[in-house]
């Protein structure tokens, strides 16, 4: 019988670190305001898995444009070849040890460390 997976779980970056974090990626693309960087303990930040900047303003913009479009958009933009590879590592970390998607929004259930988890638990 296969080793079970190791969990992936999303916590905001701005929480303490905790001890069974296992690897901590930042999957925002801008820096998170008012924290250090010491202070974040990041292991990996690969920008090519955080949404494009247009479509983060599109979804935070004026209006805000509905999850489920996002949801498919992002989807979209995860299946280009620089995306797809950082995910794929991710995915390989992920299978053998614990693996944190730490992020600054206030509502991860609606964003796009939900889709990121859901990938990588493929």
């Amino acid at each position: 019988m296969p080793a079970p997976t190791p969990a992936v779980r999303v916590r905001r970056v701005y929480d303490p670190p905790a001890p069974d974090d296992g690897v901590r990626v930042l999957v925002d693309r801008l820096w998170p305001r008012g924290l250090a960087k010491a202070d974040a303990r990041i292991d990996e930040w690969p920008k090519a898995l955080t949404p494009s900047t247009e479509l983060r303003r599109w979804y935070h913009g004026p209006g805000e444009g509905d999850y489920d479009e996002f949801r498919r958009r992002y989807e979209a933009e995860l299946a280009a070849p620089e995306a797809a590879a950082a995910l794929d590592r991710l995915r390989a970390l992920a299978k053998t040890a614990p693996l944190t998607l730490l992020t600054a929004t206030k509502h991860p259930e609606t964003s796009h460390t939900t889709v990121l988890q859901e990938e990588l638990a493929t």
